[in-house]
């Protein structure tokens, strides 16, 4: 019988059952357990905005989406979500879902940490954004009951998670620095390394090649 939380079945597939493998063998903790809460968060607020979503496909995104700050997926020259969605992609397609269906994973995990465009995307884009919001920023908070909250952090538990995944961040992204312009990641990096400087997007434009 498939496992229910917070009245959310986890999907019960081959598929399914193979991707919570995958991470729970590739991630600590931390990571797997905020992997799990973001699915479940994203389907509940999905569903409290008429969203219908493939479960499937917001499972792997959910679950894959900060892979790439893990040591079996992380790479050192692209954004680690670049890396999370590559690996998402490549599951999908060897699984039989269709290019369409693993494109908008991709995009799900690529966009998680770019506010805003993911929610005027296909719902198996808005989800992982939705989920995630609310699980690192208590974003939307007031559109899960606190029955619910209270269901999924007790499978789920949150022990010392803002450090957690704050230290998380800075782990999978501080031997890759280049890679946090223009998101929101480079204030990971801010705060753990007073040494960290920011590419500037202004001095880029006012001193590059081109001649005035």
């Amino acid at each position: 019988m498939p496992e229910t939380i917070a009245g959310i079945a986890i999907p019960d597939t081959a598929l399914a059952r193979e991707a919570g493998a995958l991470v729970r063998q590739a991630a600590d903790d931390t990571l797997f357990h905020h992997s799990r809460r973001v699915f479940l968060w994203g389907v509940l607020k999905s569903a409290a905005r008429g969203l219908e979503v493939d479960p499937e496909l917001a499972y792997v995104g959910g679950l894959f989406h900060d892979l790439g700050l893990t040591d079996d997926y992380r790479t050192k020259d692209r954004r680690f979500e670049l890396d999370g969605a590559e690996v998402a992609y490549a599951f999908l397609r060897d699984h039989g879902r269709s290019e369409e269906e693993a494109r908008n994973v991709w995009l799900a995990i690529a966009l998680h940490t770019t506010p805003e465009v993911p929610l005027h995307l296909a719902p198996e884009v808005a989800v992982v954004t939705l989920g995630v919001e609310t699980d690192v920023l208590g974003l939307g908070l007031d559109e899960i009951t606190p029955e619910q909250r209270a269901e999924v952090v007790a499978v789920h538990p949150r022990p010392d998670f803002k450090r957690r995944i704050l230290q998380a961040f800075y782990d999978g992204m501080s031997d890759r620095p280049r890679t946090t312009f223009g998101t929101m990641n480079d204030d990971v990096l801010a705060h753990f390394d007073p040494s960290f400087r920011r590419e500037d997007f202004v001095r880029i434009i006012r001193e590059n090649a081109w001649p005035e």
